[in-house]
């Protein structure tokens, strides 16, 4: 089974439709590689269709899915899974990664819910994920999330993000804003979890703004920019583990691109502090 990691490099975006012509017009120098959800795109045909393809021929892309619901209790849609491959496939995508979370039973919730952190629930999800890299035919990236109630909780969130991650031999998408909202809302160090995430596992990161709903609560909305915590969250992961690719997240909000591409250049400015130390300490 092929691994995922390594297999982009550098500072990301996620590419969403309101941006795509102007991006294919005004290609951002600042950015590595694209992101798409493939529920979004699989079936986009026409103009959309030959602009996706130009940008997949140009750019390394990764799927991040928003639907597979790998914690349901309903059977996994391994339709889906094949549509996933066949789209990565068609257009030389690296890989896929998900959330850990669930968004259906027994029909689509439209939102991303917490599994309880229970034994039962590793072993279950742990299996789907099998599946799906078998269906894949290479490993996946599993996303830690944003949760506001936790619902049936047995263990830590890290332990039991940790035990789906070992048991499902897959790799991991390290979400760094998600790390720091829950550690608002939850009461709990980031630090102390991101030394805590299996460091060899990690595929590639996520960055985001949020929104603040109060000092002690804080929502992942993906749509504002991203606050100087976070950030510094960020640097201390590339000190932990050495630099790897991030990408930053926007769905709301969406500013002009020239703002997208100054928070990229953000990343990239952080990834290169952060190479040119690790370069000094091991001279």
């Amino acid at each position: 089974m092929d691994t995922t990691l390594n297999l982009v490099q550098g500072s990301g975006l996620g590419l969403r439709r309101s941006f795509l012509t102007e991006v294919i017009e005004n290609p951002l120098n600042e950015v590595d590689f694209f992101e798409v959800a493939p529920e979004n795109w699989i079936p986009i045909g026409g103009k959309l269709g030959k602009q996706f393809r130009a940008m997949t021929e140009r750019y390394d892309f990764i799927c991040h899915g928003l639907s597979l619901s790998i914690g349901s209790s309903d059977p996994l849609d391994e339709n889906f899974v094949s549509d996933v491959k066949n789209f990565m496939r068609e257009h030389q995508i690296k890989f896929y990664s998900e959330h850990l979370s669930y968004c259906s039973h027994e029909g689509h919730l439209y939102d991303l819910m917490p599994i309880p952190f229970t034994g039962e629930a590793v072993t279950h999800v742990a299996n789907r994920i099998k599946r799906v890299q078998d269906i894949l035919e290479q490993r996946i990236a599993i996303e830690n999330v944003s949760y506001y109630a936790a619902p049936g909780q047995e263990m830590d969130e890290i332990d039991f993000f940790n035990a789906v991650i070992n048991e499902a031999d897959c790799d991991v998408l390290i979400d760094i804003n998600n790390i720091y909202v829950n550690s608002v809302n939850h009461g709990y160090d980031a630090e102390s979890f991101l030394k805590a995430i299996p460091a060899k596992r990690i595929a590639y990161a996520h960055i985001a703004g949020h929104y603040v709903e109060a000092d002690d609560f804080l929502v992942d909305t993906h749509g504002a920019t991203i606050v100087d915590p976070v950030w510094k969250l960020l640097g201390k992961a590339y000190e932990l583990y050495g630099v790897f690719p991030t990408l930053l997240e926007r769905d709301f909000n969406i500013p002009a691109l020239d703002e997208l591409a100054k928070e990229v250049q953000t990343i990239k400015s952080i990834q290169q502090a952060w190479s040119a130390e690790h370069e000094r300490l091991s001279a």
